[in-house]
């Protein structure tokens, strides 16, 4: 299968999913355990993308300056630090561990 074929197959999956979503009763949807399965499937689905993103490279597991970076930011967010600040401390601990050399 090329790629080209898989990017318009899971296109069209994701359309007949969402159609889906708007067809089912919005009593179905009301109820508090949809509601829940949706906030945690979120929350899944976000923390798989920043694992992937810090560790993935190609088809191997890169460990770099990308995974102290983003130990720093969740110690920011647990300290309830603004959303710049994670940034930019994320960054420079990056930065910083490239610069001396301890990690690519």
């Amino acid at each position: 299968m090329t790629l080209w074929t898989a990017v318009l197959t899971a296109s069209v999956i994701c359309v007949a999913l969402k159609a889906t979503g708007y067809l089912l009763p919005a009593h179905w949807l009301d109820k508090p355990r949809p509601a829940r399965i949706a906030d945690l499937l979120t929350v899944a689905l976000l923390s798989a993308l920043v694992v992937v993103q810090t560790l993935g490279a190609g088809q191997s597991i890169a460990v770099d300056a990308r995974l102290p970076a983003v130990g720093v930011a969740a110690l920011l967010l647990w300290a309830r630090a603004p959303f710049l600040v994670v940034v930019v401390g994320a960054a420079v601990t990056a930065a910083m561990l490239r610069l001396w050399g301890w990690a690519s």
